[in-house]
């Protein structure tokens, strides 16, 4: 059976399908919850209430655009959608390695608009 959830950035409305994982499975374990997010460069990151301190076999800092990910060691999830400040040309790259936990086809870019401060929520869908 497939997991899903809804992300919700002011206009902005993400469903996206989680992995086979153990971060997928602890964000979905702390489902639903609220933060504001902060911006850095083209990604937005915010804290939430999950503790997962393992780094996956497959933990990477350069992430393709869909793709959302979890900041280990801030307990952040974080979700990039162009260059970072130490991103190398067009690529994704994060502060640091990350879980990727779920999978997304909206329009990432489109996030732009979001200012740090702003509400996000994440639910079941």
């Amino acid at each position: 059976m497939s997991r899903k959830l809804e992300i919700t950035i002011n206009e902005h409305k993400i469903f996206a399908s989680l992995r086979n994982t153990a971060t997928a499975n602890a964000v979905y374990a702390a489902l639903p919850f609220a933060s504001n997010v902060q911006t850095w460069g083209d990604e937005v990151y915010f804290s939430t209430p999950v503790s997962h301190q393992i780094l996956e076999n497959d933990a990477k800092d350069v992430v393709e655009l869909g793709e959302l990910a979890f900041w280990v060691e801030g307990d952040c999830i974080a979700i990039g959608f162009g260059p970072t400040p130490i991103s190398q040309a067009d690529e994704i790259r994060l502060a640091a390695r990350i879980n990727i936990w779920a999978d997304t086809d909206y329009d990432l870019t489109a996030l732009k608009d979001v200012q740090s401060g702003d509400a996000i929520k994440l639910e079941l869908r």
